[in-house]
This record gives C-alpha cells, sequence and structure tokens, in this order.
C-alpha cells in the first residue's frame, strides 16, 4: 500500500491498464474511446441488475396481500421499501471506495456475485408470510446491496471518459441501471400475469441467471484501471466544500425523487386508488422506466446548455407537475394522476442526469482554477478528478437518502390522513427550494451555466474562481 493514498500500489496483469489518458485527444480517439465504451456498457448490465435487486420488494409488496398471507397495513409495507431504500443509500459510501482499491472489474465481479444473497432471501422470504415483521425487515433490507452496485459504478465509469463526454457518459450508465426499477416491474407483471399473485417467488428466481450472466460479462470484458486513486483526506475535505452539501441536497430532489416514487408507485396506486396487484403492476412500470431513458437526455442536455440552467428549469417544472399530482389525488382522478405523475418522473430523469453533470464540472473548475494559479497542472488534475469520483459516489448516497425519505412522508401520510396528498404538497415545497437554490448559487456561476464549448477560459476570466470559492 502506498502512504500517500492508502491504496494499494499500481498493479500490472492481463486485466489491468496501466496507461490511460483520456484528456489527450489523441490517446483519446486512437485507443481509448473503444476500451471506455467497451467497459461502459458492461458497468451498464451489472448497475441494471443491481438496480433491480434493489428495487424488488417494490414488487413484491405487491403480492403481499391478504390472501397470500400478508395482513400487513399500508404503512407497514412504506416502511419496508423504506428501509431497503436506506441500505442501499448507506452502501454507496463504502462501494465508492471499493473501485480504487480492487480495481472496477474486479468489484464488478465481487459486488455482482454478493447479489445472490438478497435474491435468495427474498425467493424465502415472500413465501413466508408468518416470519415476525422486524426479522422480515432485517432480511429484507439486505437488497439495499444492489443500491451500492450504483455508486462504484458511476465512479469507475468517471475515470475512463474525458470531461466533455461524461455528461453523456455517466448519463448512459446511470440510465441503464436506473431502468431496473422498470424492469423489475415489468418482471412482476409478468408473473402475476401469468401465474397469479401466489407465485411472488417466481420473481427473485428469473433473476439468478441474469445475475451470473453480469459476472461473465465482467469477467470478459471489463478492466482495471491501475491510475484509478482515491484519497481519503482529501475526499474529507471534499466534504468540508459547500458544493458538496449544495449538490447533495439537489441530488435528493432528483434522483432521491425517482428512487422514492419508484418504490412507492405501486403502493400509492393501491392504497389511494384501491387498484388490483395485477392493475398496479401494469402501471407502475411507466414511471421508472421514462424516468430512466431520459436520464442520458439529461445529461446531454447538461453538456450542451449547462448543468445550472438545465436543472433550474427542471425543479420549476417538478413543482408544477407536483401541483398537478396534487389536484388529480384531491379530485380522485387516476387516470391525472398516472399522466402528472409520469411527467414527473421524466423530470426527475432529466434532473438526474443534469445534477450529476454539475458535479465533475465543479470539480474541474476548482483544477483550472489553481492551475491558472500556478499550480502543476497533472498533479491538479489528478487530484481533483480523484475528488470528483468520490464526490459522484458520496453525492449519489446522500441523493438516495431522498428515497427513504420520500416513503417515510407517504407512511405518516397515509398514518394521518389516509391520503398520499400531504406527501406530495411537502415535496412540492422542497423542489420550490431546491429551484431557488440553484438559481441563487449557480445561475450566478457562468462556469456551471453555460455550455463547455463557449466557456469562458479561467485565466481570461473570474468564471472558474467563482466556481471554486
Amino acid at each position: 500500500m502506498t502512504p500517500e493514498t492508502g491504496q494499494r500500489a499500481a498493479r500490472t496483469g492481463k486485466s489491468w491498464i496501466t496507461d490511460w489518458d483520456p484528456e489527450n485527444d489523441t490517446f483519446w480517439q486512437e485507443k481509448g474511446r473503444p476500451v471506455a465504451k467497451r467497459n461502459l456498457w458492461a458497468s451498464i448490465f451489472s448497475e441494471h441488475i443491481g438496480f433491480s435487486i434493489w428495487s424488488i420488494w417494490s414488487v413484491l409488496v405487491l403480492f403481499m396481500t391478504p390472501a397470500t398471507g400478508f395482513d400487513w397495513a399500508p404503512e407497514q409495507k412504506f416502511l419496508l421499501v423504506s428501509v431497503v431504500a436506506f441500505v442501499g443509500a448507506v452502501l454507496r459510501v463504502p462501494y465508492t471506495l471499493a473501485v480504487p482499491f480492487f480495481g472496477g472489474r474486479n468489484w464488478t465481479i465481487i459486488s455482482s456475485t454478493m447479489l445472490l444473497v438478497p435474491t435468495g432471501l427474498a425467493v424465502f422470504l415472500i413465501q413466508a408470510p408468518q416470519t415476525p415483521y422486524w426479522l422480515f425487515l432485517v432480511l429484507a433490507a439486505v437488497a439495499g446491496i444492489g443500491g451500492g452496485n450504483f455508486s462504484s459504478s458511476m465512479a469507475n465509469i468517471n475515470f475512463y471518459f474525458p470531461e466533455k463526454e461524461k455528461g453523456w457518459a455517466l448519463g448512459m450508465n446511470a440510465g441503464g441501471g436506473n431502468i431496473g426499477v422498470a424492469t423489475v416491474q415489468l418482471v412482476g407483471l409478468g408473473v402475476i400475469a401469468l401465474f397469479t399473485a401466489q407465485a411472488g417467488h417466481f420473481v427473485p428466481l428469473f433473476y439468478v441467471p441474469f445475475i451470473l450472466l453480469a459476472i461473465w460479462v465482467a469477467i470478459r470484458h471489463m478492466n482495471n484501471l491501475a491510475g484509478a486513486r482515491s484519497d481519503a483526506s482529501a475526499q474529507l475535505a471534499a466534504t468540508k466544500d459547500r458544493h458538496f452539501w449544495i449538490m447533495s441536497f439537489l441530488y435528493v430532489g432528483t434522483f432521491g425523487s425517482f428512487i422514492g416514487f419508484g418504490f412507492a408507485f405501486g403502493l400509492l396506486l393501491q392504497n389511494q386508488f384501491g387498484l388490483e396487484p395485477l392493475q398496479a403492476a401494469s402501471i407502475t412500470f411507466l414511471g421508472p422506466a421514462i424516468g430512466s431513458l431520459i436520464r442520458p437526455i439529461g445529461g446531454k442536455m447538461a453538456d450542451r446548455f449547462g448543468g445550472a440552467r438545465v436543472t433550474l428549469w427542471n425543479f420549476v417544472a417538478m413543482v408544477a407537475g407536483t401541483g398537478v399530482v396534487v389536484a388529480a389525488i384531491n379530485a380522485d382522478s387516476l387516470a391525472v394522476f398516472i399522466g402528472a405523475f409520469c411527467v414527473v418522473f421524466v423530470l426527475t430523469g432529466i434532473g438526474n442526469g443534469s445534477t450529476y453533470k454539475m458535479i465533475p464540472s465543479i470539480y474541474a473548475a476548482k483544477a483550472q482554477n489553481a492551475i491558472a494559479q500556478g499550480a502543476p497542472r497533472e498533479e491538479t488534475l489528478s487530484y481533483n478528478k480523484r475528488i470528483a469520483s468520490s464526490m459522484l459516489g458520496l453525492i449519489g448516497a446522500m441523493g438516495a437518502m431522498g428515497g427513504v425519505a420520500i416513503n417515510l412522508v407517504f407512511r405518516e401520510s397515509f398514518r394521518a390522513t389516509e391520503s398520499a396528498a400531504p406527501g406530495f404538497i411537502a415535496f412540492l415545497v422542497f423542489y420550490t427550494v431546491c429551484a431557488f437554490i440553484t438559481y441563487a448559487v449557480y445561475m450566478r456561476t457562468p462556469g456551471l451555466a453555460t455550455p463547455p464549448s463557449s466557456r469562458p477560459q479561467p485565466a481570461q476570466t473570474g468564471t472558474t474562481e467563482t466556481v471554486a470559492r
């Protein structure tokens, strides 16, 4: 282990790449791009399966009815999915640090193999309604392992791509993973339609061969980057930077909303509108599917127009969309509710892409500012890239906590009023605050609000200095 970083020394071998410089245009065009894309597609598949396992209980709760032996109140089901979301959020922190320590390929193999544990437990638990509630919560919470895969995958891919393509690459990686929330709901729909609500254990069984395939794909097609390093002291220092907390807050509003609503959609349809399991399952995949598919577009829009500008207007639209959702609930209109809620899902996807693009942009700007003031170029760029990669995971963990909060808010909303309307009103207020913060902090910072292609250079203006302040 090296004393400077506390990480293992650079390793060599068939799976290790020791020379990686994506910011060098010649290297990127001739050698880098094909390797980066190969790792990206393998990473997307693994993360997709991880997301599916993480959100599997959002589907299995639809099978948990009195007919299958589960006479649970709505607040008990909301608490179950909240606990699974919480574990996934917490695990994102150590999973981020695992990539530099083990290597991206190696950790993908390990983390994919670990998915077999919650999958096996889900097969057992959904057939064991006699399990004490507290024990059920503890065992089901292991599904949170799948949530940690997001941070390690994003941190790994961040090392592969140049700054100018990070929005697209991170958007593709995250979107491909996020759509696992919709995929598992489609699997649940298929199981209910073909085998009735008595066959919930078929859902986790369906994923076993795909977990094994993800392991094989990682072994066959992924690499480790010897130059991928993390610096624990730098990570701790970065958490003292106000941008870390601001971006975490904003990501709670985007990704936290996506994962929280994805977990809660089926329960909302059942408890707010009285839909049966098959009816709910036939609808719930829509929101997460479109929210996931649109995420890369959010990243691409941020590449083109600037992350801050896209994020600001996205939050404004989320305020409006959530207002329509509240009106639909008060009017007891299922059709309007579904339509408005799906629009909100689209906006969470766009916001996911735009806010995540802002994170590496901030640290790239801080690096350029330091270089303009005389700091060594290579060391400064490497240092800030390591911090940005770690922040992607840490901010991802903070954002995932929003999914926990959303389901806890719904739990209290139903317990107090037997309606989700008060919960959505609380979210509307929160999105308003997010929009104001985005405007106040970043819209007056041209380095983040303008497209990279038209951004002034740090040596010519004070733009980057403002970002790093």
